[in-house]
């Protein structure tokens, strides 16, 4: 599933066509995705004007002029392609219609951007803008990691009393939004945690160095535009390149990078994911 650098690149890429542009035709290819679309959503997003996209978590967020805010989830396949506009120094024409395109969007700058899901977990809603925070979604995330409410201090007094293991707590999106597994493994290893530490026995030092290793490992991210595993694209259809930076993510058996260190990379099975980390690195 993309976690938040994929979802902000997409994010990202969407920002230069869909922003303060106005939707001329919603086609609205089937009743549901991952739940049943809202009612009348074609007639509901026709005519409206995209004020701004944003994102929280793991959601792409369009205020509309209408007072409604477009929910997005990419899910584990779903893809915002663009065509008819211009990315960049590229200009995408609309292509023939696929199997999975199951909404797609007109603008009024001729660009089209086409939802495409071929496992039909991601979602779309509509929300009341004003109370888009109170939706059951949204109003169960943890802070950003890149937000001013997310310090070591905020992450101190939620470890103090969290007996389960890091990487289960760094997952946990009450506690910080917008981490998944990829990148928690990242930040374990960058931080020098074993993924098996209990939360609440971490040293001060270890939660002070957690919060900056947690935003450049996701800013590192976004500039890769992301890492491209299975079906994530960029909204362009390009690919994402931090997976070439992986120091532990999916290299089981292969060397520690650290040049003082002769330990292979191990991989452990938690809560039903795969993590991988450094058994001499990481502590």
């Amino acid at each position: 599933m993309p976690e938040l650098p994929e979802v902000e690149t997409v994010r990202r890429g969407l920002l230069p066509v869909m922003e303060r542009a106005v939707i001329t035709k919603a086609d609205i290819r089937r009743p549901d995705l991952r739940w049943p679309f809202p009612p009348d959503m074609a007639a509901r997003l026709t005519g409206a004007r995209i004020l701004g996209l944003r994102r929280r978590s793991k959601y792409i967020l369009a205020n509309l002029d209408t007072g409604e805010t477009l929910l997005i989830h990419l899910g584990m396949s779903g893809r915002m392609l663009i065509s008819g506009g211009t990315v960049g120094d590229f200009h995408f024409n609309h292509p023939a219609p696929e199997k999975h395109d199951h909404v797609v969007l007109d603008f009024d700058n001729g660009a089209r951007v086409t939802f495409n899901d071929p496992r039909r977990f991601g979602a779309m809603d509509l929300l009341n803008t004003d109370t888009a925070e109170e939706h059951k979604l949204l109003k169960v995330l943890g802070p950003e990691p890149f937000g001013n409410e997310f310090n070591e201090t905020y992450l101190a007094e939620k470890l103090a009393t969290k007996t389960a293991p890091m990487k289960s707590v760094l997952l946990d999106q009450r506690i910080v939004a917008g981490l998944g597994n990829i990148y928690v493994c990242e930040i374990l290893f960058r931080t020098g945690i074993s993924p098996r530490k209990q939360a609440k026995k971490l040293r001060q030092r270890d939660i002070a160095a957690l919060v900056p290793a947690i935003r450049d490992v996701l800013s590192e991210a976004i500039e890769a535009g992301g890492s491209t595993l299975k079906d994530h694209r960029q909204a362009d259809g390009d690919l994402g390149y931090f997976q070439h930076s992986f120091k532990v993510y999916g290299r089981e058996g292969e060397s520690c990078v650290n040049t003082e260190c002769n330990a292979k990379i191990e991989r452990i099975s938690q809560s039903g994911r795969s993590t991988f980390y450094c058994p001499t690195c990481q502590r």
